[in-house]
């Protein structure tokens, strides 16, 4: 009980203080969008810059967690094509529905989780999750989209405005750039580590109480069943994909294969529904399944927290 209560416990109380905050109004109409801004284009990329700007070439050579990260996606990508299939519905539904069951909340929870359950060593671990997500999942479904949408589908234009929107991506941007540093050996000034230090201190609880005032806008979704496919292959199926693979499948240190499981139970993130609004393809069910599996993770997220301790 210790261990859910120290390391569990904070960051659900910092959801529920947004949730509170947004359903009393306390912070305006606007705050979502804001400080959702605030955490995407300044604090998470400063911290993700830090992190990968400060480690070695040797504390990311782990091939094991990245394909144990890769498959255990692939997997639920997969599965959730396959049952949403039999809908008959249009490739760009099809894809973002399976873009949400696999799509972890890594930036906005794995980055505070991490920290408090395994501390700053974790961090390369869960940036590398964080590209993994960002430059592999989240291009792929866009790509699967695009194809679908364009009256003249053309791969190549497809795959050109998918690279520059990643390009343009400050949570891809921020830790590449903080790579090149660290390949070239170059050590972050005392000016610098100080500024990174301070911005991305504040990106853990201004993303937990984001996500709070996020889950506050109730949306209506009609398609239930969809909903709750996506909550189950995302809390159950994720997470045991990732379990199988880093520790039966791939050699991994025991830190690196804990991080890839507790990322992979993770509830939704909110990459789909952005997905989902900018495309106007059936946005409230993206919300309403991050509202349900980000409330169910509080039992899931606290259970395996618990048992990795004791392991």
């Amino acid at each position: 009980m210790s261990i859910i209560v120290n390391a569990v416990f904070p960051l659900f109380a910092l959801i529920l203080l947004g949730y509170l905050g947004g359903r009393k109004r306390l912070l305006g109409p606007g705050a979502v969008d804001s400080l959702n801004k605030y955490v995407v284009w300044m604090a998470l990329p400063a911290l993700l810059f830090q992190a990968m700007a400060t480690v070695t070439w040797n504390e990311i050579n782990q091939p094991g967690y990245i394909a144990a990260t890769v498959l255990s996606i692939a997997i639920v990508f997969a599965v959730s094509f396959l049952l949403e299939r039999r809908r008959k519905a249009r490739l760009a539904d099809l894809s973002i529905e399976a873009l949400a069951a696999s799509y972890a909340n890594a930036g906005f929870m794995g980055i505070p989780l991490c920290l408090m359950v395994f501390g700053h060593d974790s961090m390369p671990a869960v940036v590398l999750a964080i590209l993994v997500t960002a430059c592999g999942l989240f291009a792929f479904s866009i790509v699967l989209v695009e194809i679908d949408l364009q009256s003249v589908p053309s791969l190549p234009r497809t795959l050109g405005k998918v690279s520059l929107s990643l390009l343009r991506n400050p949570l891809v941007a921020a830790p590449v750039l903080g790579m090149i540093v660290s390949i070239l050996g170059l050590p972050l000034p005392y000016a610098i580590k100080q500024f990174t230090t301070l911005l991305g201190d504040s990106a853990s609880p201004c993303a937990l109480v984001t996500i709070g005032l996020f889950l506050s806008q109730r949306r209506a979704a009609r398609q239930q069943g969809t909903v709750w496919r996506i909550v189950a292959l995302k809390l159950l199926l994720h997470p045991l994909a990732a379990f199988v693979l880093a520790y039966w499948v791939f050699d991994m240190p025991p830190m690196w294969a804990a991080v890839a499981v507790l990322l992979a139970a993770l509830p939704v993130g909110t990459g789909p529904f952005m997905l989902a609004q900018l495309y106007q393809r059936e946005p409230a069910v993206a919300s309403r399944a991050i509202l349900l599996s980000t409330v169910l993770s509080l039992v899931t997220v606290s259970a395996l927290v618990a048992w990795l301790e004791h392991a």
